[in-house]
């Protein structure tokens, strides 16, 4: 039998006239090693709370992480999170709420009506099908789904996580039934006359401070691409509304979740586009708890971690030690990475941090000359490059100079130069991610070789990460585009 495992964040959550169930805190979940070492477990998360970077988000995050399946997933709660990513999917169940609710209803409000869904089921049973077309969407325990008229048109106009504690008495029965129901099936997972052959946008930000493309390599994507026999074009923010026109969206500006880049590839897989970086990748990638967390239970080298919680803040000196790390989980570009020296300077950065998140990553310092980059791309080595740091600095970027930030030197490698270990333990790495385009930070240490991090939208620069391969880089992405569009085609 599956062993089903319900988080909470106070067991107070838990009434005690509810059915007994596994049900366990937040932060047992997040810190005793036999839930983080345990496979196989599925994850209901009830916490009372899911925004960015809070406790709930944190549990679904490290679930994946884990290896565990979680209701609902980081992905959900991000589309659940602005209206301008959820209403790209619920286009086509708009059609079916009008058909429903456009029949006289005795008792209906004359311009709003709304409904509460557990786990996909609902009340009255006329909606059940709009329930499960949204559950299928959006994977949540607990939704209230707001319903508005317009000029004679019904349209879903809200839809909100709830909380257990929003039960009412009489909603206490419903909801367990369908918990039963629920925890008793198994678990799905859901997806989601031209001159040239195909349409590629190339999304990038032309006031970017540090891209990961300059205008001389975007140049070169495009003239490779429509050597392929495929028209590319830049676009940028401004071009949302008509992404659909394109078959392919290539992101080359700086991604983060809470931003456009996210929903430009939300909206590009929704539409069954091939889209690198996948909105998936971006979450993986984007946040360094989960790539600690990831690293540490499919045991790829990585520094010495810990995940920082007000409570266990001492921990880091005693696993750790001076000088430590501590990073922000969303930074990039050497952003909102600090370094301590002491207690009271790593006690002054965390507080700091953790006004920002309910978690922040410490790692031991390990200072090298240079960081490798592996480009991985599809699975396989792309090229090297080695990042030397700053000039009296400790990162490779130093965003504490007056002005622009200052930028270590470079040197392409040929892969064949590359030390085996380093490639292998790169491609590790990238490969835990998916099949998208990923640059892996890896050091070479005496101790041997270690993943910093993974990175989603690697820098692909003229000059730097073209050095070795020189034009036949841009030819390499462009055609596994055109690999996958023809897949896609077949």
């Amino acid at each position: 039998m599956t062993d089903h495992l319900i988080l909470v964040e106070q067991l107070a959550d838990w009434k005690v006239h509810f059915p007994a169930r596994q049900v366990i805190t937040a932060r047992e979940y997040l810190t005793r090693p036999e839930y983080s070492q345990r496979s196989g477990l599925h994850v209901i998360n009830l916490c009372r709370g899911h925004r960015y970077l809070s406790t709930g988000y944190y549990c679904s995050l490290l679930a994946e992480a884990r290896g565990h399946k979680v209701v609902p997933t980081v992905r959900t709660l991000q589309d659940l999170s602005r209206k301008s990513i959820y209403t790209l999917e619920t286009g086509d169940i708009d059609r079916l709420v009008q058909k429903v609710l456009g029949r006289k209803r005795v008792g209906l409000q004359p311009t709003a009506f709304e409904m509460t869904l557990f786990f996909g089921q609902c009340s009255p049973k006329e909606m059940q099908e709009i329930a499960t077309q949204l559950f299928t969407l959006f994977r949540a325990p607990l939704l209230k789904v707001e319903f508005r008229r317009v000029a004679d048109h019904w349209r879903i106009d809200a839809i909100r996580p709830l909380s257990l504690a929003s039960l009412g008495t009489d909603q206490e029965g419903p909801f367990f039934e369908a918990l039963e129901r629920f925890t008793s099936r198994k678990w799905q997972s859901r997806r989601g006359g031209r001159s040239y052959r195909y349409d590629v946008a190339i999304l990038q930000d032309p006031e970017e401070q540090l891209p990961p493309s300059s205008r001389t390599a975007l140049a070169h994507f495009i003239r490779a691409g429509r050597a392929l026999g495929m028209d590319v074009e830049l676009i940028d923010r401004r071009d949302f509304g008509r992404l659909a026109e394109y078959d392919a969206l290539f992101i080359r500006e700086t991604t983060r979740i809470d931003h456009h880049t996210y929903r430009f590839a939300r909206k590009a897989d929704s539409e069954g586009m091939v889209v690198i970086d996948d909105p998936d990748s971006i979450l993986r990638c984007t946040n360094k708890v989960y790539l600690a967390e990831l690293l540490a239970t499919h045991k790829v080298p990585a520094p010495k971690s810990v995940i920082v919680r007000r409570e266990n803040l001492l921990e880091v000196e005693e696993v750790i030690g001076y000088p430590v790390v501590l990073k922000i989980p969303d930074g990039s570009f050497s952003r909102g990475v600090f370094k301590a020296e002491s207690r009271s300077e790593m006690e002054e950065i965390a507080r700091r941090l953790l006004k920002e998140s309910d978690l922040i990553l410490a790692q031991e310092f390990v200072y090298t000359e240079f960081d490798w980059r592996i480009g991985v791309l599809n699975r396989q080595p792309l090229y090297a490059c080695q990042y030397f740091m700053s000039k009296k600095h400790w990162q490779i970027v130093n965003h504490q100079t007056k002005g622009a930030p200052r930028q270590g030197g470079f040197r392409g490698v040929a892969l064949e130069d590359v030390p085996r270990k380093v490639i292998n333990t790169a491609l590790r790495a990238a490969r835990l991610i998916g099949d998208g385009l990923y640059g892996v930070d890896v050091k070479e240490t005496a101790r041997g070789v270690m993943v910093i991090e993974v990175n989603d939208n690697p820098n692909l620069d003229a000059g730097v990460e073209d050095s070795i391969l020189g034009a036949d880089l841009y030819r390499r992405i462009m055609g596994e585009f055109l690999r996958r569009l023809e897949k896609v085609r077949r």
